[in-house]
């Protein structure tokens, strides 16, 4: 199973046309939020099955805050994590994410990729793929797979 995470595109989309055209066969996608609307061109786009959660800026959005589904065997948890003061800290979040039984959590917001693997919890961000702002404001994004023995790898790509 490959899966593309993107995040915090705000109405810009052609760094994430550039990413889906030069991406091999992707089984998934799942935008973090901050679509600001473009959602409907965005699961257009991926042709693939897409999780989408809403943002701080998704005003009047009807997505949902945050999903919880299960790939692979693998219970995975979205946000986009305002509501979790990921702008702080991902303490709240990785708390929230054991609570519900979460293999994996993913987060947007700050537009700064992320990524950790501790305690039997994956926690990643992958940054903005539109308005990064990181140390040397590369628009990135993060492919994980989920091989059929549950093994997870991440990847941490810029556009």
């Amino acid at each position: 199973m490959k899966i593309l995470i993107v995040s915090d595109t705000h109405k810009s989309h052609r760094n994430l046309e550039k990413v889906i055209e030069r991406t091999d066969h992707i089984d998934m996608l799942i935008h973090l939020g901050d679509t600001e609307g473009g959602e409907d061109y965005i699961r257009a786009l991926a042709d693939c099955p897409a999780h989408i959660v809403s943002g701080n800026n998704d005003f009047f959005s009807d997505l949902p805050r945050e999903e919880e589904f299960e790939v692979c065997g693998k219970r995975i948890f979205i946000t986009h994590g305002h509501p979790y003061y990921v702008s702080m800290n991902e303490e709240y979040l990785k708390k929230e994410a054991r609570i519900r039984g979460a293999d994996i959590v993913m987060y947007g917001h700050t537009h700064r990729p992320a990524y950790s693997d501790k305690g039997g919890l994956i926690t990643l961000n992958p940054g903005s793929i539109a308005y990064p702002r990181q140390l040397g404001r590369k628009p990135s994004y993060m492919v994980m797979e989920i091989d059929e023995n549950a093994k997870v790898n991440v990847q941490l790509l810029y556009v």
